[in-house]
């Protein structure tokens, strides 16, 4: 005689609300998580399209320096630049974008001086002609920035390794300065900070 086969219905019925609740837990987290990645997913897009307006900016050179923050459409521009038609010019052609919803233009314009000129010359010079970073200098937009405000300079931008950004700080401190600020970044750093 075949033995009556057991019975599992009522464990079904108590699992089955438990993984419902879990299910529709998850489902909840997931419609909540997905308004702030949508928006952080657009931020960063709109991000890189300001990022690609200042760097085709053909006025752009290896003296000016222009960040953005980007906030749902709300864009901040900081920097400096070393004409005041670059300053205008810019938020123009940021304002162009269409998930530009306003902008805030700080970009601070370099006051005019044949010393900081000659400054940034001889640096640049200097700097692109070193073996370490003269394949660099027939680039469009070269890594290295050097902005130089009443004989301060401060060298911005990427280089491959730290005795690259060692390298380009000791070559500027060797010019009449008052002072050299090294705020570039390895490629390691900027990747880490993505």
């Amino acid at each position: 005689m075949a033995k009556p086969l057991p019975q599992y219905q009522p464990v079904v019925r108590r699992e089955f609300p438990m993984l419902a609740k879990l299910l529709i837990a998850a489902v909840v987290a997931l419609t909540l998580s997905a308004p702030a990645t949508a928006a952080e997913n657009e931020n960063l897009q709109l991000f890189r399209d300001v990022q690609k307006q200042v760097l085709r900016y053909p006025h752009f050179t290896i003296f000016d320096s222009v960040h953005a923050n980007v906030d749902n459409g709300h864009v901040t521009l900081v920097g400096k630049v070393t004409m005041p038609y670059k300053k205008s010019d810019l938020e123009k052609r940021v304002a162009k974008l269409a998930a530009v919803t306003s902008i805030d233009n700080k970009i601070e314009v370099l006051p005019v001086s044949q010393f900081d000129n000659q400054l940034r010359f001889s640096i640049a010079r200097a700097i692109y002609s070193n073996h370490n970073f003269r394949p660099f200098a027939s680039m469009v937009n070269p890594p290295i920035h050097i902005i130089v405000e009443h004989g301060r300079v401060t060298l911005e931008g990427v280089v491959n390794s730290q005795v690259d950004r060692m390298l380009a700080r000791s070559i500027a401190s060797s010019f009449l300065a008052f002072e050299v600020k090294n705020e570039l970044q390895t490629e390691a750093e900027v990747k880490a900070a993505l």
